[in-house]
């Protein structure tokens, strides 16, 4: 019950996050992508903001060994960069130029009632299926 009422809050925290930085609008995010023409910098401190909790947050979690629910840790160990998180990587920066979300924000604007995330939402949802198929071990006859 513990770790659901958590997970509720943290679900909340972030979406409502998501909604005051603007991430949540894909204008915005598109703004902050169009180096070229009207630039929108005003991302830039929402995600040097995100990235200086991160750092703190994995500098205290790497000291601890059970979580502050009373779970046990499990931390990220490899840091090997692959092709596999090349190609996953342009494909996550191409989605989001193109959309304008990424999952956390798509997820909040679809329930903020934003049409172009319910395609955005599907779209997402069948690339995690494909993938799921093309990772499935290939059955020997």
């Amino acid at each position: 019950m513990r770790y659901t009422l958590a997970s509720l809050v943290a679900g909340f925290v972030f979406g409502f996050g998501l909604l005051l930085s603007g991430m949540a609008n894909p204008e915005k995010v598109l703004g902050f992508l169009d180096l070229f023409g009207a630039w929108d910098p005003s991302l830039a401190l929402v995600m040097a903001g995100a990235i200086a909790v991160g750092v703190i947050a994995f500098a205290i979690a790497r000291r601890r060994h059970l979580s502050f629910l009373g779970f046990e840790m499990k931390l990220p160990s490899g840091n090997n960069i692959t092709s596999r998180l090349v190609i996953g990587s342009l494909l996550f920066g191409a989605g989001w130029g193109l959309a304008g979300f990424c999952p956390g924000p798509g997820l909040v604007a679809l329930g903020a009632g934003e049409l172009k995330a319910v395609v955005f939402v599907i779209a997402m949802i069948a690339g995690m299926g494909l993938f799921q198929l093309a990772e499935r071990p290939q059955q020997s006859p």
